[in-house]
This record gives C-alpha cells, structure tokens and sequence, in this order.
C-alpha cells in the first residue's frame, strides 16, 4: 500500500494512493458514515499495525467499488500540496558513509560500525516543498538516501529477524551543508538545518517493496542524472542497521532511519568541479518502487 500526506485546510490529511487518484480517508468516511475504526492518519497506521493496514485497505478497496459520489474523497494528486509522508516521527537516526563506493569517493575509511547521527523534527519537509539554501552555507549538498519506517517497538531484536519490525521505506533526501558539517567533528550542524529532510511522496508498505537491498537509487539536479547505484552497495545492509540501532536504543512506531547515500555527491567530486545547489535547483530523489520525491532549492529571504 501507499500512503500519503497531504496538507487540507492546514492540518494534515491522510491518503492512500491507488490507480485511480488519491483516497482522502477523511472525506470517504463522510461517504460511508456506517464505517469505523479506520485510521485518519499515517501514525494510526504505522501504530496499528497488520490490524490497521488490513482495515484500511479493506475500507478504501469498498469505498471506490460503491456508488458514492467519488469526486468527493477521489482526489487527483498532481493537485494535492504535500506534507512529509511521516509528520511527527519519535528519532530521525540517519546512518553516514554506509555506501563503499560513497566511502571510496570521499576518501573516507570503511567504517567498522554504523555511524551514526541524527535530525530533528525541523528538518522535515514534503515532496514538492520549496527548500530555503541557508544563508549560513554555501556548500549546500544532496543526498539520495532509503528511509525506513519503524513499525514495531524493537529492541535488542537480532538481524534475523530485524525486517519484520519495519512498516515501510519512503524517498529521502539528506540534505547536507557540508561547509557546517566539518567544520567539527561532530556532523550536527551541517545536517539540521530547516528543512534538511525532505521524506515522500508515498510510505510504500514493505510487503510492497520486497528486498530493501536490492533497489536501484538514483538522484537528478536539473534532469542531470548525479548519484545512480544500488542499494546493495550498502555497508551494513537494512537488517543490520536495524538490528544494531536497537541494540543501543529502543526504536518505536514512526521512528524513521536514514541509511545513507551511494555515490555521486558533489563533496566526492575533485575540488575544481564541485558546484554546490544554488537557488533555483530542483533536485529528485528516486528509488525502485518509492515513487520520486522532487524539491526545489530556494534563497533563504529571512
């Protein structure tokens, strides 16, 4: 299934995607008042589990083979503004240098280890959703990346059996200012600006998916083709990072993994080639099955 956020009126409304457009679950429940207990948003999804998703499916699958007036909750989603395809995740863990050829290209040593860092709620943002370039970077850099959506509390769970805790992948982009990302030692700064975690446009569901290590990953500036590999090239693959996450911390519904980017990024270009995104960029992030996330690079004006 996929699942999308879109933004009505303000607040944000839950879709499911389908053939025939968008289904605003909030609107088809109008249509069909005898129906209950539907989830109306994507954390009532991911925290129900098999038992939300079966109802939701069940539920929309009904409602568009009724004869009820569809334009009222059948939505095109070429019109929709959306949000970020998860609103108000727990953690945002996101895993560095985890792609050899990535690692190879910056000159960086194979880790031993996941590396780990993290980003914060502010840096969220939906596909279609203009991008603010801060005004403290000028090294303002794009990241491809496979997002995973948590959907069962783990902790200390083995690689085994690490995948059945997942409800889905979605698209990410992690954006990087590289400029603030070294000038520590700590990547923090340069990587939680406003912004700086564009997630969609679909929740893909895993069972949809299928193997997460076996995608083809792709990132476009301005229909140029920069980052395109597999996600087999990982270092430590999603079980893995999974399994070792929660080893160190507990990770609940909603919680969202970043699990690093292939190369092709500009900081592995040499020094006298690296263009940095600039205002007016549209950069795409593409992965087998996810559907593309497209944002757009602006001056910030503040």
């Amino acid at each position: 299934m996929k699942l999308v956020t879109f933004i009505h009126k303000g607040r944000y409304r839950l879709g499911v995607k389908r053939e025939q457009g968008v289904v605003d679950v909030v609107a088809a429940l109008s249509a069909v008042p005898e129906v209950t207990a539907i989830p109306t948003t994507i954390h009532e999804v991911i925290d129900g589990g098999a038992e939300a998703l079966n109802s939701l499916h069940s539920f929309v699958d009904r409602v568009l083979a009724s004869d009820t007036d569809q334009g009222a909750y059948l939505l095109e989603e070429s019109t929709l503004t959306l949000g970020p395809c998860v609103t108000h995740p727990n953690k945002l863990i996101c895993v560095g240098l985890n792609y050899r050829r990535h690692a190879e290209e910056t000159n960086a040593q194979i880790p031993q280890f996941p590396i780990l860092f993290n980003k914060f709620n502010n840096a969220l943002a939906g596909h279609g959703e203009d991008i603010a370039l801060p005004k403290v970077s000028v090294k303002v850099d794009y990241e491809a990346e496979l997002a995973i959506i948590i959907g069962k509390t783990a902790k200390y769970v083995s690689k085994e059996h690490a995948l059945d805790y997942v409800f889905g992948y979605c698209n990410a982009n992690d954006l990087s200012a590289r400029d603030l990302q070294v000038r520590t030692q700590q990547w923090l700064l340069g990587k939680s600006c406003d912004k700086f975690a564009p997630l969609g446009p679909y929740v893909v569901t895993a069972d949809e998916v299928g193997n997460p290590n076996d995608l083809a990953i792709k990132t476009i500036v301005n229909g140029e083709v920069r980052q395109h590999s597999n996600t087999s090239d990982m270092i430590f693959h999603c079980d893995e990072i999974v399994s070792y996450i929660s080893h160190h911390m507990t990770l609940v519904p909603g919680d969202i993994i970043l699990t690093g980017t292939p190369e092709g990024v500009v900081l592995g270009y040499p020094l006298e080639k690296q263009v940095y995104l600039k205002d007016g960029d549209i950069v795409t992030i593409e992965i087998e099955h996810l559907g593309s996330l497209t944002n757009r690079m602006v001056a910030e004006l503040i």
